[in-house]
């Protein structure tokens, strides 16, 4: 008996694993997480004092997707100013955006019956992890009205943060872009199962628990401090061409692959605060 059990585990862990890869899919976002997040107030003072963030079926930002005909589906993607991780579902600008755009007004100007706005939309996205979002993730999409795109402000980021060089950066990877993707490097831990990984995706696509978070990027302030101390001030950087260029070449292989995939694709620029 105990042998019998012992190869079903390892049979259901296999077929757990073969599932995964094969039906997973790429996933900025998790599909069905919800989270309640209460942001520092010595950090914030002045932010919400609780923001909801609830990721849909489709691991967008933003509540169910209506299924009805005529629909004006829109798509959010970039970095953290579209993410807007400290503020609430309908305060960031795609919940405001599509609060604005389902009245009755615009929906007329649309010819839609409805209009969604979902965002995958998430911190240290650049262009090139934009890239490989939509080469992995545009495929299960039907047809979209428009695709938003965000970025940039990621990619002098990182370059900053490794120190300015003249070479190429690393690729990304697809942990570091993905919070939910096919490529999991499981092991016999029981938290590195494919049995446990795939039992916390149905308990979050099904029960959709909800995950409490209090005083939410405290680090924040902690960096404020490092930054206020710090010794060296660096006022000059290194040539930014090399940045410059990888950043142009992954910049238009995402607008190329949004535009094979929308009616229409809005860039926005960055904000200068």
């Amino acid at each position: 008996i105990l042998g019998a059990l012992l190869a079903s585990a390892v049979l259901a862990e296999f077929a757990a694993r073969m599932w995964i890869r094969r039906f997973g899919g790429y996933y900025v976002l998790p599909p069905g997480v919800r989270m309640r997040l209460r942001p520092d107030p010595d950090t914030f003072p002045s932010m919400e004092k609780f923001v909801r963030f609830d990721v849909n079926a489709d691991g967008e930002r933003a509540g169910a997707v209506p299924r009805a005909e005529g629909l004006y589906r829109i798509l959010v993607a970039g970095g953290s100013q579209p993410e807007g991780y400290l503020l609430d579902q309908s305060t960031s600008w795609p919940g405001r955006l599509q609060t604005l755009l389902r009245t009755r007004e615009y929906q007329a100007r649309l010819s839609a019956s409805s209009v969604h706005v979902g965002s995958i939309a998430r911190s240290g996205v650049g262009a090139e992890a934009l890239d490989l979002i939509f080469r992995r993730v545009l495929g299960r999409y039907p047809r979209l009205q428009l695709i938003i795109i965000l970025v940039g402000a990621s990619d002098v980021l990182r370059w900053l943060e490794a120190g300015a060089p003249t070479t190429l950066p690393p690729p990304v990877q697809v942990d570091d872009t993905f919070r939910c993707h096919p490529e999991v490097a499981f092991g016999l831990k029981p938290s590195r199962l494919a049995i446990v990984e795939v039992l916390r995706r149905l308990r979050h696509r099904w029960l959709r628990p909800i995950q409490f978070q209090d005083r939410a990027c405290k680090w924040i302030g902690r960096a404020r401090t490092m930054r206020a101390n710090a010794k060296e001030m660096r006022t000059t950087v290194p040539d930014p061409s090399p940045m410059l260029r990888h950043f142009d070449t992954h910049f238009r292989h995402a607008i190329e692959k949004a535009k094979a995939h929308a009616d229409r694709v809005l860039v926005i620029r960055q904000p200068w605060f």
